[in-house]
């Protein structure tokens, strides 16, 4: 990573500004760092990158080799990419569902190779995305990060990371269902968006999102979105878990289950993480929004809905630090964050309008 930061930088310097060069330099510290203790991330981002830079190849200078080679066409291409990873997302949380249900961890191990698969597919679709956006013109290029049907594919490969992080660190796989039904939702939402609105054709980006801000921004708010969503799902599992100790404490399933204080504490670290990174990208909109409009807060819906999503979780983590408020209520207050979260994500493009208006439906 190190010798690949010096190399991008060395060969591209004239064209870097500050930012670039920061952002270059940080995810090769990040990249380092990850891949130093987490083995599987190691392998995910060699094949991303590998497959990614095989497919820009194919495609040289012009779009239209898409529809001739066969690797593009029905593998590697942005769209046939993001097609791999939804089936395989939908694959994996059956899986996972069916290796808890029946105990084996045979299965369990198989959703979670699906799930590295459907991942690294899913960054490979973002990267050739990526490039694709270039070929349709110069001027048109961009990060793949600036719509809802783009977003949606980072908040589903951002909380597959994150689960899979911690899948690994707590030695269970028992929550991997749950985790996924989220993600399959946002799967089953994107591909609507794709085939119903056309979303998935690239268009120019309006002048306020032609920005550096974007490609740090976004990626911050949804490692946020990822981190939350997968706290909701695990306090779904913990509403379940306890309402079926209830009814019959000897079931199966319960057994199945991992303990309710390590669901419990899995629910405290993914929301405070959630909340440093949901914090960084509220600071750095200010920053582009005092770039682009000329004001670092104007209380517009977006925002206004952003500061409650904040103001829930400060609550949530302060109730937890001071009070030492822990189960199933918590649980409850996770699984509501969701339902608030997922309004200022989605609710606010769909009912309200102000500056924020890019991702409508």
């Amino acid at each position: 990573m190190l010798v690949t930061a010096i190399g991008l930088i060395g060969t591209y310097y004239d064209i870097l500004d500050y930012y670039e060069i920061t952002i270059i330099v940080l995810t090769a510290i990040g990249m380092g760092f990850l891949g130093q203790y987490w083995p599987g991330f190691r392998w995910h981002s060699l094949a991303v990158a590998v497959f990614s830079l095989f497919a820009v190849s194919l495609y040289g200078q012009s779009l239209d080799a898409a529809e001739s080679n066969f690797w593009l066409n029905y593998i590697l291409a942005s769209q046939s990419a993001f097609m791999w990873m939804s089936a395989l997302f939908v694959m994996a949380t059956l899986t996972y569902f069916a290796g808890t249900v029946f105990r084996s961890s045979f299965t369990e191990k198989v959703g979670t190779g699906l799930t590295w698969a459907a991942v690294t597919m899913g960054m490979i679709g973002l990267m050739v995305r990526w490039r694709e956006t270039y070929l349709h013109g110069a001027d048109i290029g961009y990060i793949p990060v600036s719509n809802l049907y783009e977003v949606f594919i980072l908040f589903s490969v951002v909380t597959a990371l994150l689960y899979l992080f911690y899948e690994r660190r707590y030695q269970t796989r028992s929550l991997g269902g749950f985790v996924l039904l989220v993600i399959s939702a946002a799967v089953v939402f994107q591909l609507w968006y794709s085939f119903e609105r056309n979303a998935h054709e690239i268009q120019p980006l309006v002048p306020a999102l032609q920005s550096y801000w974007m490609k740090i921004h976004v990626p911050a708010n949804f490692i946020g979105y990822g981190a939350f969503a997968m706290a909701a799902m695990i306090g779904v599992a913990y509403v379940l878990v306890v309402w079926r100790q209830e009814v019959n404490p000897d079931s199966r399933w319960v057994k199945a289950m991992p303990e309710l204080s390590l669901m419990d504490d899995l629910m405290y670290k993914t929301i405070a993480l959630g909340f440093a990174f949901f914090t960084l990208a509220t600071i750095l909109g200010a920053l582009w929004a005092a770039e682009a409009w000329g004001g670092y807060w104007s209380w517009d819906p977006k925002e206004t809905w952003a500061l409650i999503v904040w103001l829930n979780y400060a609550a949530w983590l302060h109730m937890r630090l001071t009070k030492g408020w822990n189960g199933k209520p918590m649980a409850w207050w996770a699984i509501v964050g969701l339902f608030v979260t997922l309004f200022a994500f989605l609710g606010v493009n769909m009912f309200l309008s102000g500056l924020h208006s890019y991702g409508t439906l």
